[in-house]
């Protein structure tokens, strides 16, 4: 129960802009440090660049969404093309995430599709990816649509499908042979639209695995899970799977020895790297995910 009211409090927190807006003043504070790798490109890639060191690749995430003016969108934009030149230009081995709701999508359908296809030509021309985080329910629906219009042009562009939606098994039928993250969900949605049972979670998630896996298509299986991953590894050896063809995931700052053993064991394991000022709404929800990851916050409070 006291589980339940803790993961309300920090997803209503993730969302509050008033917090957001107070949180900036803060800096890296209350454990935010320990899984936002900085506040500039230039801390993001010299992460990066370590983290390359020790054999695992990554993606960064200029942290920021549900953006509601244009100069905004167009700022964040510029600054993720950006972060693709300096990928480019430092030789580190990263793709990039973007959120379209930091690129306007709450604003016009339209312009925001211009702003996600001037990131993805970007990349596009230092021969990059670029992966649509999915964000909420309300959202879902829209980033498909989006992706199936970068997908006319490009195919250096993925999305993601979250497994605790009852619409996921058919989208990713739908999108059979696109390159998918597939994670199990990180946003508080309703009975109607999102199993509430982890339990249910986690088999439909691992039927997703299997799912895109066996029809051929590129497949991100991003999660902590070690129970899943040692299932994934049994499902893969069974069926022959090339290891070319999948690879883990996880975030910045979490379960860095399993990302070792997988790295050592011969599995591609790209890590999650989010930076920027804008991390309170990412931060609450990595804290609404799991009680025991409040620890952070109480480690980077008293380390001050």
């Amino acid at each position: 129960m006291l589980s339940k009211v803790s993961r309300n409090v920090f997803m209503f927190a993730s969302k509050n802009k008033a917090m957001n807006k107070v949180a900036k003043k803060w800096g890296l504070k209350l454990g935010a440090s320990q899984v936002v790798a900085g506040s500039t490109i230039e801390a993001a890639i010299a992460t990066v660049l370590e983290l390359n060191k020790k054999g695992l690749v990554c993606t960064l995430d200029h942290l920021g969404e549900f953006v509601s003016s244009r100069e905004e969108a167009l700022e964040a934009t510029e600054y993720n093309m950006r972060t693709l030149e300096a990928i480019a230009e430092s030789g580190v081995d990263s793709n990039l995430s973007v959120k379209l709701t930091q690129l306007g999508l709450d604003i016009d359908d339209t312009f925001c599709l211009g702003n996600v296809l001037r990131v993805v030509e970007a990349a596009k021309r230092t021969n990059n990816f670029v992966r649509i985080d999915m964000e909420d329910y309300s959202h879902c629906q829209k980033t498909l649509e989006i992706l199936r219009e970068l997908s006319k042009f490009y195919d250096n562009v993925g999305t993601v499908i979250q497994a605790y939606l009852f619409r996921s098994q058919q989208d990713m039928i739908d999108l059979r042979g696109k390159p998918l993250r597939l994670v199990k969900g990180a946003y508080k949605e309703l009975p109607e639209v999102a199993f509430q049972d982890k339990k249910e979670v986690d088999e439909n998630y691992f039927n997703l695995i299997k799912l895109h896996l066996l029809n051929g298509s590129y497949t991100a299986i991003a999660t902590h899970d070690h129970e899943i991953i040692s299932k994934v590894i049994a499902f893969v050896k069974e069926h022959e799977i090339s290891s070319n063809q999948f690879e883990f995931q996880m975030l910045y700052g979490f379960r860095t020895d399993m990302q070792l053993q997988l790295v050592q064991e011969g599995y591609k394991m790209r890590v999650y790297v989010p930076f920027g000022d804008d991390w309170f709404g990412y931060y609450m929800r990595r804290l609404a995910e799991r009680p025991q990851n409040v620890a952070f916050a109480f480690r980077g409070l008293f380390s001050k």
